[in-house]
């Protein structure tokens, strides 16, 4: 395609308005408020997706993670509120919905990632009825604690998508608060947790801590089943499992409730874009969060093609990282800040309790608090609910850097 004059230009150029986007922006203009910074975000709202799985808890109110964007977009910012459909790195410039081009002399890309619902057969059409439900939209997560309450027994269903998806641990999440509230009714429920990969969790410490959980509440476990098929008004659910050899069967599974979490990926301007890798995400060094290719770009968030859990607080540990290295760059130098892959994963186990898993590359688990990680907290249950809403709010999305090292030196006896 032939290089077309810029509709407009700027020295810094950041795709996406979520988490990432905004902290980095604002992180930028903190340390140097006389950088030419705009962001490119069509939403008029933010939301703090954490915080969903809370929501369908019954835990918090749905407006309780959502604000306006205008009110959080760093001062001294170009916010350029429209859609990305194309990025041209060899132009150095993106093209957006409208067909105007914005010139960068440096891109950071974090658009996030997208739910596929459409990948689900029936899915679109059963959501938000029939007790089909998802905390993976900020519209869906009210009718799910609309379900748990209204539930009179029989299956409670559970899905987790194949990898990577927002949060792993968020299936788990909400199956587990619901479980807890039946217990409290005493209620008795058939519960089940179907999920695409072979074992509950990815780090294997944290998993045998889970497996307890959900023996604690009698959940029965299908591992390497998929969803694919949702027939609401039946209420029936299909999976495709997965054999030891490989041979894929399709099971069917009644449903008096299903809490359904969608296959997700890139959006198609990363996908299709010189930027992505074979899976469609954008090709970084995983330590710099520098693209392999062209070094004026950076990516970070759940867009970015890096082996960690995509989570906030990988987010938190990551924008720090672009920032530094993009500044050293700007300078001439060579960028030596490293991002190890933390992750954390605030695992709401019940009502009151949640155990912070915390890991980096390689699912080394790498504590920030000197307490034993495998056990469930009520101490977390506030840190979850209460702490990380307002370092979210007012700290990270502000541009202030958290430095709260995690260590991999602490050594705790991990579940048998």
């Amino acid at each position: 395609m032939a290089a077309t004059f810029p509709s407009q230009s700027h020295q810094i150029v950041v795709i996406g308005g979520g988490a990432a986007g905004l902290a980095v922006a604002s992180r930028l203009l903190r340390l140097n408020n006389r950088l030419d910074v705009a962001v490119i975000e069509p939403a008029e709202f933010h939301y703090y997706q954490p915080g969903w799985t809370l929501v369908g808890g019954g835990v918090f109110a749905d407006t309780s993670t959502r604000r306006a964007m205008r009110g959080l977009m760093p001062m001294g910012a170009t916010w350029i509120q429209d859609a990305v459909s194309a990025i041209e790195p060899e132009h150095h410039q993106v093209v957006l919905a409208d067909g105007a081009t914005v010139g960068y002399d440096h891109l950071i890309v974090c658009p996030g990632i997208i739910c596929d619902w459409g990948a689900i057969d029936g899915l679109e059409a059963s959501l938000g009825q029939n007790g089909v439900c998802s905390n993976y939209r900020y519209d869906m997560a009210p009718y799910t604690w609309e379900c748990i309450q209204g539930y009179q027994g029989g299956n409670a269903v559970f899905t987790a998508a194949p990898m990577p998806f927002k949060c792993p641990g968020a299936p788990q999440k909400i199956l587990y608060l619901a479980a807890d509230h039946f217990q409290r009714k005493g209620q008795s429920a058939d519960l089940h947790y179907y999920l695409a990969t072979p074992v509950i969790f990815g780090v294997p410490p944290f998993a045998r801590a889970l497996e307890k959980v959900a023996d604690r509440y009698g959940v029965n476990r299908h591992y390497q089943h998929q969803l694919v098929a949702v027939d609401g008004p039946a209420r029936r659910a299909t999976f495709e499992a997965t054999a030891g050899d490989g041979q894929k069967t399709r099971v069917e599974q009644a449903f008096d409730l299903l809490h359904v979490t969608p296959p997700q990926r890139a959006p198609d301007f990363i996908r299709q874009s010189p930027l992505a890798n074979a899976a469609g995400f954008v090709d970084v060094d995983k330590f710099s969060l520098r693209h392999v290719k062209y070094p004026n770009i950076y990516a970070l968030g759940d867009v970015a093609a890096t082996p960690n859990s995509k989570t906030a607080g990988a987010v938190r540990q990551q924008a720090p990282v672009v920032v530094k290295n993009l500044l050293a760059q700007m300078r001439g130098k060579e960028p030596t800040h490293r991002y190890d892959g933390y992750g954390t994963c605030p695992l709401t186990t019940a009502n009151g309790k949640v155990m912070l898993a915390e890991f980096v590359y390689d699912g080394v688990v790498t504590p920030t608090f000197p307490l034993d990680p495998y056990v469930e907290r009520r101490s977390m249950w506030w840190l979850k609910t209460s702490l990380l809403p307002f370092l979210y709010w007012e700290i990270m999305l502000r541009g202030y850097e958290i430095n709260l090292p995690h260590h991999r030196a602490r050594n705790y006896p991990e579940p048998a």
